[in-house]
């Protein structure tokens, strides 16, 4: 912002601009006093600026890997009296990032050979009544015990998901298991026609076939 008033201030004054933004001209004047007098800054940020030099030391000479965890632990070993939250906290701000092992779940392997069903949507998604249009898709969570696979089927006109699914593998079950509890549910309500619903999902294999001819299946 002070920046954005030097740049302006030849043309429209200070107080003007202040004025518009708005912000106290006291502001802009204090934050250009303290752009002269260093000494002048509250000594949170003096501190930080010292903090950002040795963080970023210590980032630079572990060739850019360490977090903040890591740049913690060593600024410890290295007598630096400072919380794991400040660390993180000008890490973030500096846009200094560690580096992270992560695994990468395919939640869809294509079959290059699988016939594809027709696209019946064609991403036009709104439904003027219920049962007219469901959306299907499934995704995984990370747990402590592995991954949860969890497959849901959702009304668009409605929003609720009338049929879910979760499991520990990823197999075609999982989304036949959602559409058939979608079934169930939807005939436990007592709509028993589902004549002209149309089921889409972005899968990459054609898992779901209709359980009648009542039913169309888009992917």
């Amino acid at each position: 912002m002070a920046r954005f008033i030097d740049e302006h201030r030849g043309a429209y004054g200070v107080e003007p601009i202040c004025e518009v933004l708005p912000i106290a001209p006291s502001i802009y004047y204090e934050l250009k006093a303290r752009e002269r007098e260093p000494a002048r800054r509250p000594v949170r940020a003096r501190r930080d600026e010292d903090l950002c030099e040795q963080i970023g030391r210590v980032w630079r000479e572990n060739h850019e890997v360490y977090g903040p965890r890591k740049v913690w632990k060593q600024m410890k070993r290295e007598g630096h009296g400072v919380a794991r939250c400040t660390i993180e906290r000008l890490m973030r701000a500096n846009r200094w990032r560690g580096v992270t092992r992560t695994v990468r779940v395919r939640t869809t392997v294509a079959d290059p050979a699988a016939t594809r069903a027709p696209d019946l949507v064609n991403r036009n998604f709104h439904a003027d009544r219920p049962d007219q249009l469901w959306v299907a898709d499934f995704t995984y969570v990370a747990t402590w015990a592995g991954f949860a696979y969890v497959a849901f089927v959702i009304d668009v006109c409605s929003r609720l998901i009338v049929g879910w699914r979760a499991d520990t593998t990823m197999r075609t079950s999982l989304v036949l298991d959602a559409l058939e509890m979608a079934f169930w549910t939807r005939n436990r309500a007592g709509v028993t026609d589902l004549s002209g619903l149309i089921h889409h999902n972005d899968y990459a294999e054609v898992f779901v076939k209709p359980r009648s001819s009542d039913l169309a299946c888009a992917a």
